[in-house]
Order: structure tokens, then sequence, then C-alpha cells
């Protein structure tokens, strides 16, 4: 985030939950992105006074209606597990073909603040591939190749994982996210409000 506010408010630091006095973040119990997103922000700004950002995310499969969803961290269980659930998804599309493992990777980020709340969202459209792919990224992006690296779209075929930091950013769902709200965070911070 700081890296991408940059060039709308330089020399702003962003404070992490490591930054501030601890907390019992809340439990992520809502059925959308947003929903848990906004419990987070809220929880951030109720308990700091500080404007807050929070995101939630997962992997939307089209072949499981959109699961694991909201359930992504957790699709195999507590505790929560990267290689585990990767495993899980792997079994559970072993019988799907090639061209129906299409998939999104969706985020809603919140910024809670004095002025109110504002939400958005960003995608990663892609397809779940056979075998793990990669070292860097967490969560699915080992399975995970974005359209925009599809060898059907002129693309190199790369995971997720297998992306560098800036190329990852480029075209993820987070970095579209983030990207968009840049500017009202750095207007909210200014004291200028949130643009309208």
């Amino acid at each position: 985030m700081e890296r991408l506010l940059r060039e709308h408010a330089p020399g702003l630091r962003v404070l992490g939950l490591d930054d501030v006095t601890a907390y019992d973040e809340p439990v992520e119990d809502q059925p959308t992105f947003e929903g848990n997103a906004l419990l987070k922000a809220r929880a951030g700004f109720d308990v700091t006074g500080l404007p807050s950002l929070a995101d939630d995310s997962g992997l939307c499969v089209d072949a499981l209606n959109g699961m694991p969803g909201v359930l992504s961290a957790r699709w195999s269980g507590p505790p929560k597990d990267d290689d585990r659930n990767n495993d899980l998804l792997l079994a559970q599309l072993a019988d799907v073909p090639d061209e129906r493992r299409t998939a999104r990777f969706a985020c809603a980020v919140v910024l809670c603040h004095a002025g109110g709340v504002e939400v958005v969202h960003g995608e990663m459209r892609g397809r779940v591939i056979r075998e793990k792919r990669g070292s860097g990224g967490f969560g699915y992006d080992v399975l995970f190749v974005a359209d925009e690296n599809a060898t059907d779209q002129g693309g190199d075929g790369r995971t997720s994982a297998e992306l560098t930091p800036q190329e990852k950013d480029a075209i993820s769902h987070r970095g579209r996210a983030l990207r968009e709200i840049a500017p009202t965070v750095a207007a909210v911070l200014s004291g200028a409000g949130a643009p309208s």
C-alpha cells in the first residue's frame, strides 16, 4: 500500500497491525469478501481512531460454484494451511477438463475513516492448473495462471507464484483494488476527505 500511495502521497507511512496497540481481530464470519473486509476495517478504526484499510479475498472456482470463495484460507479446515488447501482443490478438480477449470481471484478493499466508508473491488481471471508451480506469493498462487499469462492468450503460462511481486501487482485482484482506492486514501489522509 505504501508503494502504491507514493504517487498520491509521497512520504506517507502506512502502519500495520504490528505498529498499533494489539487488539482482538474480529472473526471473519460474513458471507462476502466485502463484509469481512468491512469487519476488519471498522475494528481497526474503532480501536485506533486512525483511518483503517482492510481487505478480504479468495479464489472463486467456476466448476465449484464459486467456492472456496470466502472460505479460501480455511478450505481444508483449521488450522490454515496452504499446502492442504491446494491439495484439496486439486483433488476436487481432478476429473474436471482443462477448459472448465476457470476461476477468479476476487478482492474487496474497505477504507473506514471519520468521514465514512469507501469500498472497492478487484478481480483477476484465469484458471486452475493441474500441478503446483512456483515459490512466490501464497495461498493458491501456485495453482493459478491469470488470463494475462495464459499461453492461449500469448502469455508464457507462469503461475502467480512464478511472477515477480511487481508483475503480480500489475494484474492481481488486490493490486487493482489498491490502485483504485489509493487516491481516496491519499485524500482522506491529507484532510481533503474522500473525492466525490
